[in-house]
């Protein structure tokens, strides 16, 4: 397995792979590779790791930057991440969550933050905090990540590429 950043001629086989991977998904409403696109027209998507074997990608995982109403900046938001169904259960997306996560401290990154699972994302360190908030998320489903001391506050606000808006 080789993780490595999305190039140019990947945007095709990510949309493909990310809906694969949504289908049919509780937790899902199917827009995951939408906003992908979204965020990549927006500009904001801002680190993009792939996951191939035997020239196949198998797996994506996104970045853009986020906001929160305290104003503090340099954080940045996970997801989706998305597995091909046949590959799951073989660590494939925590190899690209512990890539991305690197990466984004290796480019002076403050955080990261996810709407997401406890459990699974807890063994990368997120964690929920009673310090920020997201309407409609409930708050032990939002988790950080600092890779600084300081921990931001308020309302977090995702790219509007989750949203349906570029």
């Amino acid at each position: 397995m080789e993780i490595r950043r999305e190039r140019p001629d990947d945007v095709s086989a990510v949309d493909a792979l990310v809906r694969r991977a949504f289908y049919g998904h509780p937790h899902s409403d199917g827009s995951e590779p939408a906003i992908i696109r979204r965020l990549r027209k927006a500009g904001a998507l801002s680190l993009s790791l792939v996951a191939e074997v035997d020239g196949r990608l198998v797996g994506q995982v996104a970045f853009s930057p986020v906001g929160f109403s305290d104003g503090t900046e340099d954080w940045f938001g996970v997801g989706p991440v998305a597995v091909d169904p046949d590959y799951q259960g073989k660590g494939i997306g925590s190899a690209l969550m512990l890539g991305g996560i690197e990466l984004l401290k290796d480019d002076g990154a403050m955080g990261a933050v996810l709407v997401g699972d406890p459990e699974f994302y807890g063994r990368f360190g997120f964690r929920a905090e009673n310090v920020v908030s997201q309407s409609g998320v409930p708050p032990e489903n939002l988790l950080l990540l600092p890779f600084e001391d300081e921990m931001p506050s308020g309302e977090v606000a995702f790219h509007r590429a989750f949203f349906g808006e570029v």
